[in-house]
């Protein structure tokens, strides 16, 4: 545990060092959280009564929690394992003591934590002063929304550690995250929440882990779930972190037997 903490540490202090993208991001979070709470609200506005269980001050809530986990949660993906793989250095990461995976998702951790910080917070303000939103419910559910938010970046990681390895069997992985950050996008509740979704639409996003990257913890933190259901939800989320983190490792060690790097 004392490992991985440095590792988190390493890892909030590495991305911290990129302010001006920092910065841009936040921009970015909050010119498009307006566009898409102006949206939603003008939706409930013309419908007359709450869609999908989320009144006006929810909708604004969701947008926002979005925007503010946007960086947090890892739904773009990332190169580095995949470069890795490339270029053969991931034989070195097998060779030391520590189980890559973990290392990658301490790293992966540190960097939701200063973009929670130094993106997430500042839009949430921005949002909280430009609409009116809904908040927990109470302390308790303060604590169980950042336990989801929590979830929600390791099953974020897991996800995309494994298009990742997919480099160990084909040459080129970047049309498969592609794809991965295209479905993702849709199903965990982006662009519009998933109960918004037909009914067929939202039972294949219920049965995907996708909703437990971002749809889950923003459905906590606008109080939109309550009492056994925040509960059911958590569990979601925990049952897919330990399904991909599983599978993570499958993925691995079976490309472990398959790799071979050559070179002086």
């Amino acid at each position: 545990m004392r490992i991985f903490l440095l590792l988190v540490r390493a890892g909030f202090r590495r991305h911290s060092t990129y302010r001006l993208a920092l910065v841009a991001g936040l921009t970015t979070n909050s010119v498009f959280g307006m566009i898409r709470a102006s949206v939603l609200l003008a939706a409930i506005a013309s419908a007359g009564s709450a869609i999908g269980g989320y009144s006006g001050p929810m909708a604004a809530a969701f947008v926002w929690w979005g925007q503010a986990l946007l960086g947090t949660v890892n739904l773009w993906g990332f190169q580095e394992v995949k470069e890795r793989v490339r270029t053969g250095d991931i034989a070195v990461d097998f060779l030391r003591p520590l189980d890559p995976q973990l290392v990658y998702l301490a790293g992966d951790v540190g960097r939701a934590g200063i973009n929670f910080v130094a993106r997430g917070v500042p839009a949430l303000l921005i949002g909280a002063l430009l609409f009116d939103l809904a908040w927990p419910p109470g302390p308790a559910a303060w604590l169980v929304g950042a336990a989801s938010v929590g979830l929600a970046v390791v099953v974020g990681f897991a996800g995309s550690f494994i298009v990742n390895l997919v480099s160990f069997w084909v040459i080129e992985v970047r049309g498969i995250q592609l794809v991965w950050t295209v479905v993702a996008g849709l199903f965990c509740g982006l662009y519009v929440p998933v109960p918004w979704f037909p009914g067929w639409l939202r039972t294949i996003a219920d049965w995907s882990p996708f909703p437990a990257m971002l749809q889950h913890p923003i459905d906590i933190l606008c109080g939109r779930l309550v009492g056994a259901d925040v509960g059911l939800t958590l569990a979601n989320q925990v049952l897919w972190a330990v399904v991909l983190l599983g599978l993570g490792q499958v993925v691995m060690r079976a490309g472990r037997r398959h790799l071979e790097v050559q070179g002086g």
